[in-house]
Parts: C-alpha cells; sequence; structure tokens
C-alpha cells in the first residue's frame, strides 16, 4: 500500500488501539494464572501466536523459509531461546509483584540495549543516553525500595528475610528486570537474521522457537496441563490475539506512516495503560511513590532510546515490536 492510500489522521487514530491492546497482557495473565502456571501461559502465548500465524506465513513467505540456511536457523532457535526466557522471567514476575513494577520494570529493555550495543554489536550509545540511564536507575531504586520498605512510627522498616512478603515482592521486580534484559539480548541477537529477513517469517520463526522451548519447560516442570475451566482458555487466546499479534502488528503497521520518534514515545503507553487497567480490573492502585519512580523510568527510557528519527533507529525499534 502506498503511503499516501490512507487518510494521513488514520494512523494517529489506530495507535491507540495499539496501545490498548497491548496494555491488556499482564491483565489476561493475571486471570489465567488463578488456574495456571505461568510457564504453561506462556507457552500457550506464544504456541497460539505462531499456530495463527503459520498458515499466512507459508503461503506467502514460503519461498523465503526455504532459502534460510542452517546458520540463519541457529540464529532462529537461539532468539527463541533467549525470547522464551523472556516470557517465562516477566509473566512469572506477575506472580509476585504488583503490575505497576512488573510493566515498569520490564519495559526497560531500550536501557539495556543502549548500554550493551556498544559491547556486542560496536555501536556507540549517546552521552544523553547514559543521563536516560542514571534517571531509570534512580527510579528503579524508588520502586523497589517501596516493595519492600515502608516508613513505621518508629522509621524506615526494610524486609529482606526469605519467605516474607516484602522478599517475594522484590523477586518478582528482579524477575521483571531479568526480562528487560533477556529482551534486549533477544534484539541483539535477532539483529543478525533481520537482516536477511523480512518481519512477518522472522516473527513467525523465534515465536516458534520460543513456544518450543517453552513447551519442554512445561513438561519438565508441571508436566502436561490438566484440563482448565472455559474462561481460561479464552484468557490464553485473548492474550495470543490482542497484545502479541494486534497490538505489535498495529505499532509495526504504523512504522510506515509516522516517525519512528513519535511510535517509539507511544511504546510507554504500555505500562501506563496496564497500570490503568489493573487499578480498574485488579484493584492495584499504586502508592504516589511508585509512580514518581515509574515517571522516573520512563523519561530515562525516552532520553536514552528515542533519539529522533534517524534511520539507524529504525530496524531495532521495528524488532522490539516483536
Amino acid at each position: 500500500m502506498k503511503k499516501d492510500a490512507i487518510s494521513p489522521a488514520a494512523p494517529y487514530l489506530i495507535i491507540p488501539i495499539g496501545i490498548l491492546a497491548v496494555s491488556t497482557a499482564s491483565l489476561f495473565i493475571r486471570f489465567a494464572q488463578e488456574y495456571a502456571s505461568s510457564i504453561t501461559i506462556a507457552a500457550f502465548r506464544l504456541g497460539l501466536a505462531a499456530l495463527i500465524l503459520l498458515p499466512y506465513t507459508l503461503i506467502k513467505y514460503g519461498r523465503e523459509l526455504r532459502s534460510l540456511t542452517p546458520a540463519d536457523l541457529k540464529f532462529a532457535l537461539l532468539a527463541g531461546l533467549i525470547l522464551a526466557v523472556h516470557f517465562a522471567s516477566w509473566i512469572t514476575s506477575l506472580e509476585f509483584t504488583s503490575v505497576a513494577s512488573s510493566v515498569v520494570l520490564v519495559t526497560t529493555t531500550p536501557l539495556w540495549v543502549s548500554l550493551l550495543a556498544p559491547i556486542f554489536l560496536g555501536e556507540k550509545t549517546p552521552r544523553i543516553a547514559f543521563l536516560g540511564m542514571g534517571i531509570a536507575l534512580l527510579g528503579g531504586v524508588i520502586i523497589a525500595g517501596t516493595d519492600v520498605c515502608a516508613w513505621q512510627s518508629s522509621g524506615l522498616q526494610c524486609q529482606f528475610a526469605p519467605g516474607s512478603s516484602a522478599a517475594e515482592t522484590l523477586l518478582g521486580d528482579f524477575l521483571a528486570l531479568l526480562g528487560a534484559i533477556a529482551a534486549a539480548s533477544y534484539l541483539m541477537i535477532g539483529r543478525h537474521l533481520r537482516r536477511k529477513v523480512s518481519l512477518t517469517p522472522y516473527v513467525f520463526l523465534v515465536y516458534s522457537a520460543a513456544a518450543i522451548f517453552l513447551v519442554i519447560a512445561m513438561l519438565i516442570v508441571d508436566g502436561v496441563p490438566p484440563s482448565y475451566p472455559n474462561q481460561v482458555y479464552l484468557w490464553l487466546a485473548l492474550l495470543a490475539i490482542f497484545p502479541q499479534l494486534l497490538g505489535h502488528s498495529i505499532f509495526n503497521w504504523s512504522l510506515k506512516y509516522l516517525p519512528t520518534g513519535y511510535v517509539a514515545v507511544n511504546l510507554l503507553g504500555e505500562p501506563v495503560g496496564s497500570i490503568i487497567l489493573a487499578n480498574f480490573f485488579l484493584d492495584e492502585v499504586p502508592s504516589v511513590v511508585k509512580i514518581i519512580g515509574a515517571i522516573l523510568i520512563l523519561a530515562g527510557i525516552a532520553l536514552a532510546s528515542f533519539q529522533g528519527n534517524s534511520q539507524e533507529s529504525r530496524p531495532i525499534l521495528k524488532e522490539h515490536l516483536q
């Protein structure tokens, strides 16, 4: 489709739908976690997404898939393995910590890309990115601090004892951060393959590989999943369709019509939307201090990651939209 074949206002009107779609992920996960394990949820999410993409990918990109070399498939498997770690750790984090803490911390992926890219890809990190990292780090410390510490009449009290609720919450924060680091690693590993493979077959390959690893992990850890109530299968299907496919597809589509920087800033709407939905449907109301920490993290991400609309920033943004 030509760039002028649609109304100029259409991308701006559709992007909020993408934000809403991706923001529902933590909500569907929380509902499903009442019955299913986090590993099972991750396996269903990636597996269903890959199955939905299968017919279209084989019909339209079959020749491109057949042209892949064994080395390409190894990169796809490695990217899928890291993506599986990302989803397993982040979804598990929602068992232990609040939606606000989890979604904000896992959104720090671009910060880790900025930090690791000079080491593994030889790319320079702008000086302003380090300022953004520092601001985001301060926000992360505030969020973690509010999860384990509270002001009492006797002063500031912190709980780190194993098995305590505070310690479990801190574990959830750590798992969300691990999910962000895994996502950053996945982006850098996948860049080699994305240079020669179109977006749709690339997504199909890494989703399929991640699903295979997650199913293996599920069978080892939990065994064959039991029969769930019908609503659980509904949550799992919605998780694959709305945040995984619809939401990220809208962002990828919008890159054709909108400046990369504008789309990138809108990605920060995901944690905001998730926090709002958690407030209404899960009765999770973040404290003022935690909101301040979240704002600092999102501001730091914006400084560190979204350096205008340069052509160089477009590939890494597209990969981040998986």
